[in-house]
């Protein structure tokens, strides 16, 4: 699963909150970050800048889903990870056997994983961490290789808790209506952009 793709399934405060904490975090790279989007919708930076931040981070979620967004999808939710997640990083690190820096960064990373090591560890970040946030970080790992990890993929396909899609009890109610549009409302969803508003629109739709 590409980084883009993980955006798309992941819940919508989650992707709100992967900007809101570089807003107040890592302001270097959330303004970068605005400007690779706005540049790849073909937009001035300035005119996605001028709206109050909440406007400017629901406009970053919409975006940051497309599929040529995806390299900047990878660099922000790996800094997302490292700042944000770095205990959980080194704790499961440590309990899969991989040396790291000490701050969940790690280069000399095995071809397999100890499957028995894998599943105890990952069950006792379920039980400490953020599901969603372990849920991200393990399929963002598998992403280090071409093809993943086959005991992590078995892990994966085993435990309900790791998989996307899976346990979403907002997405019935919010689609019992009206399912079409919910699902097109992230791609047409136009800012109110005052005087611009025409350059969001035709820049603004998915794909």
């Amino acid at each position: 699963m590409k980084a883009y793709e993980i955006f798309r399934e992941i819940q919508p405060e989650t992707a709100t909150s992967v900007f809101q904490y570089l807003r107040d975090e890592q302001r270097e790279v959330y303004t970068a970050s605005l400007s690779t989007l706005a540049a790849n919708r073909k937009l001035r930076p300035v005119f996605i800048q001028r709206k109050p931040g909440p406007a400017q981070i629901e406009w970053l979620v919409k975006n940051i889903k497309l599929k040529t967004s995806d390299e900047i999808a990878e660099h922000v939710i790996q800094l997302w990870l490292m700042k944000a997640h770095q205990e959980m990083l080194t704790q499961f690190l440590d309990g899969v056997g991989i040396e790291h820096d000490g701050e969940g960064a790690a280069e000399d990373i095995p071809d397999e994983l100890d499957a028995k090591k894998l599943k105890t560890t990952v069950d006792q970040l379920l039980k400490d961490q953020d599901a969603e946030a372990v849920r991200i970080y393990l399929h963002v790992f598998q992403t280090q290789r071409p093809d993943g990890w086959t005991e992590l993929t078995s892990l994966i396909e085993s435990t309900p808790e790791l998989q996307f899609g899976e346990a979403e009890p907002p997405a019935p109610a919010k689609e019992e209506k009206p399912a079409a549009k919910a699902e097109e409302a992230p791609a047409e969803e136009p800012e109110p952009a005052e005087e611009d508003s025409s350059e969001e629109d035709a820049s603004g739709e998915e794909e």
